[in-house]
């Protein structure tokens, strides 16, 4: 017996998606059926990606956004539902990382993660999420099908690692985000979920993975490799599914057990 999971008629926006796992989960979705916003800061490779989107039957519309300029962000969201919609899911995805010790952090190097990955994820979920309230207060009893935010943690910001503090800090603080998100607009029909991804072979790191201090990583991982983008497919489907309406600030490990 399968069981599909059908976003036709579903609209859902990912931020980050113009390269790794942004990329992967926009074309995820449009394969499920929905109609996708493609939104990041760097238009071209999007204008790439929603080519290739369209090109296998699906529907991908691009905006610009930086997540770090409230404005840009209410521009981005009034386009993308301009254009494709009322936005009925988010994938909060963006994110950026620094390497280096505590001690050797500059405030510069801290706002740029804290910007983006804790500020910036908290201010684009916030514009979407008022638009589903406000759908939410407006629809006839029975008829508002609810919206979906699925913000992109880490499996860092359950596990401290070395030498990305700053990360840590700001994807704990997603996570924490999540849970308050969930609590204050469950009850408008808004599930708000995180996935805490592990360890993912994508083109920022590839290359890191074929030298010697990231093959000791990869010997140091329980099952001894890295993540694919595509292994993270069945728990975004399963978080933006219409019938995980039962599912409200969930944080979902997806790391191949690193962080048990």
């Amino acid at each position: 017996m399968s069981y599909p999971i059908d976003l036709s008629g579903r609209v859902a926006m990912v931020t980050g998606a113009s390269s790794g796992l942004g990329a992967q989960f926009a074309r995820t979705l449009a394969r499920a059926g929905a109609g996708v916003v493609l939104a990041a800061r760097r238009v071209e490779r999007l204008k790439t990606l929603r080519a290739e989107i369209e090109a296998a039957g699906g529907d991908a519309h691009v905006v610009t956004l930086d997540v770090t300029d409230p404005d840009s962000i209410k521009a981005a969201v009034a386009h993308a539902e301009t254009e494709m919609g009322t936005l009925d899911i988010l994938v909060n995805n963006s994110g950026v990382s620094t390497t280096q010790r505590l001690v050797d952090v500059t405030p510069e190097d801290y706002d740029h993660v804290m910007d983006t990955n804790a500020r910036g994820a908290f201010f684009v979920a916030q514009e979407v999420a008022r638009r589903m309230i406000a759908r939410s207060r407006g629809a006839a009893p029975g008829t508002f099908t609810g919206g979906r935010i699925v913000n992109i943690a880490s499996t860092a910001g359950l596990r401290v690692l070395s030498q990305i503090g700053v990360y840590c800090m700001s994807k704990a603080a997603v996570i924490h985000m999540t849970r308050a998100m969930a609590l204050e607009w469950g009850r408008f029909g808004i599930n708000v979920n995180a996935i805490c991804p592990g360890y993912i072979d994508t083109e920022i790191n590839h290359h890191h993975w074929q030298t010697e201090s990231g093959q000791k990583l990869i010997n140091a991982l329980p099952r001894k490799r890295v993540g694919q983008p595509q292994d993270l497919d069945a728990v975004l489907m399963m978080l933006c599914a219409n019938e995980s309406h039962f599912v409200n600030g969930a944080i979902v490990s997806a790391d191949d057990g690193f962080s048990v």
